[in-house]
C-alpha cells in the first residue's frame, strides 16, 4: 500500500514542475473543455468508445462494459507506446490524470511504470485539480495591488497593457486570456471563447506567474467578459484598487477601433446581425442608420457614432457604478493612435509606479 501511495500526488502550488510531462487520458471532448495547464491529450478512450463503454454498462452490464472498456483502453495504449511515447528516455517522469484519479489513469501509468518510467497519477484526477482552481481564485487575488485601466471604448486600454508589458510591467490581460474584447463587437475573427472552465484554468496559471510585490496592471471589465465571467474574488478586488484613466484624442479613438474591427468589414452582414442585437437597446430607426452606415462602407463615420451613441454612456454608466476609486484616478493623455504614444505612456507610468497614483 505504501509503495503503490508513492505514486500518487495531490494538487497544489508547484505539483506539477516536477514532471517531464502531464499527460490528460481523458476523452478530446472532455479535454477540450478544460485540462491542466500544459497537458497534452493521449485519450485512452476515445469520444465514441467512451460512449460506447457507457452504453454498455447501462443497458447490457458493468462486467461487460469492464471487459470491453479493458480491450479498448489496452489497444490505445499500445498506440500511444508505439507512437508518442516511442522516443521517450529511460529517465522519463509523466504525471498522469483522469476524471476522478480513477481506472483510466491507473491503466496508463501501470504500463508506464512496468516498462520503467516513475509514472505517477494525480490524486482525485481532474475534479480535484478543478476545486483547486475554484479554491485559488477565491483568495489569491487578495494579494496583488492591482492598477485598473480605465477608458472610454477604443483609447486603446489593450494597447496600453501590451505596451506595459513590453517595457517590462507586470500585466493581467483578461480579455487575451478570454479571446474576446469584452464589447458587443469583441468577438475576435478566428478565435473562438474557452469554456468558463478553461477561462478560469488559463486566468489561475497567469495570476500564479505574477509577482505580488509589484504592481500588477489590468483593464477595467464587466463581470462578463463574452460569454465567459470574471470570477468574483478578483472582480471585487480590481474594483477596490486604484485606477487609471486613458484620455485618448477622439480621432486616435476611431483610428484604433476602425483598426480593431476590419474582419468587419469584408462582412458587413455580421456586423449587421451583431448590431441587430442593440435594437431593443437603442430602436429601431437607430440601429437601421448604423446599418446604412456599414452598407455604404462608412467605417470611420459608424464608429463615431457608435461611441457617441452607444458605447460611451455605458462605460460611464458602468465604470462610474462599480470602482469606487475612479474620481481619484490618474489620468493619462494620448493624443495618436501611434504605437509611440502608448510606448511612451508605458515607460512613464512605470518609472513613476512606486508613486501614488494620486489625481
Amino acid at each position: 500500500m505504501g509503495a503503490r501511495a508513492s505514486f500518487r500526488v495531490a494538487i497544489g502550488p508547484g505539483t506539477l514542475a516536477g514532471f517531464d510531462a502531464i499527460l490528460d487520458v481523458r476523452s478530446p471532448a472532455e479535454f477540450a473543455e478544460d485540462h491542466l495547464p500544459g497537458a497534452e491529450n493521449v485519450p485512452v478512450l476515445d469520444d465514441a468508445e467512451r460512449a460506447r463503454v457507457g452504453t454498455t454498462y447501462r443497458q447490457v452490464s458493468p462486467f461487460e462494459a469492464r471487459k470491453l472498456g479493458a480491450a479498448l483502453v489496452a489497444k490505445n495504449i499500445a498506440h500511444h507506446l508505439e507512437t508518442r511515447f516511442a522516443a521517450m528516455p529511460r529517465g522519463w517522469r509523466p504525471l498522469v490524470y483522469c476524471w476522478r484519479g480513477g481506472q483510466r489513469s491507473a491503466a496508463m501509468a501501470h504500463v508506464l511504470r512496468e516498462i520503467g518510467w516513475e509514472a505517477a497519477t494525480l490524486e482525485g484526477g481532474y475534479k480535484a485539480y478543478r476545486r483547486h482552481v475554484v479554491a485559488r481564485l477565491a483568495e489569491l487575488p487578495q494579494r496583488f495591488a492591482f492598477r485598473v485601466v480605465h477608458g472610454m471604448t477604443g483609447s486603446g486600454k489593450s494597447r496600453l497593457l501590451r505596451a506595459l508589458a513590453a517595457a517590462g510591467g507586470q500585466v493581467l490581460d483578461l480579455e487575451a486570456l478570454a479571446a474576446h474584447r469584452g464589447s458587443v463587437l469583441g468577438a475576435l475573427p478566428g478565435a473562438p471563447q474557452p469554456s468558463q472552465k478553461m477561462f478560469e484554468s488559463r486566468l489561475l496559471a497567469a495570476l500564479e506567474r505574477l509577482d505580488a510585490a509589484r504592481p500588477v496592471y489590468v483593464e477595467a471589465e464587466s463581470r462578463r467578459i463574452g460569454r465567459v465571467q470574471v470570477p468574483e474574488a478578483l472582480l471585487a478586488r480590481m474594483r477596490a484598487s486604484e485606477c487609471l484613466w486613458l484620455d485618448t484624442a477622439p480621432d486616435a479613438r476611431i483610428a484604433l477601433l476602425v483598426e480593431e474591427y476590419r474582419h468587419f468589414f469584408t462582412e458587413p452582414q455580421a456586423l449587421c446581425a451583431q448590431l441587430e442585437g442593440l435594437a431593443a437597446l437603442h430602436g429601431r430607426a437607430r440601429v437601421s442608420a448604423w446599418k446604412a452606415l456599414a452598407a455604404r462602407g462608412e467605417w470611420p463615420a459608424l464608429v463615431a457614432r457608435l461611441l457617441e451613441e452607444h458605447y460611451d454612456p455605458a462605460y460611464r454608466r458602468s465604470a462610474q457604478a462599480h470602482f469606487a476609486r475612479l474620481a481619484e484616478a490618474r489620468t493619462l493623455a494620448i493624443g495618436s493612435a501611434d504605437a509611440a504614444a502608448f510606448d511612451a505612456a508605458a515607460r512613464a507610468l512605470l518609472a513613476a509606479q512606486n508613486a501614488p497614483l494620486a489625481a
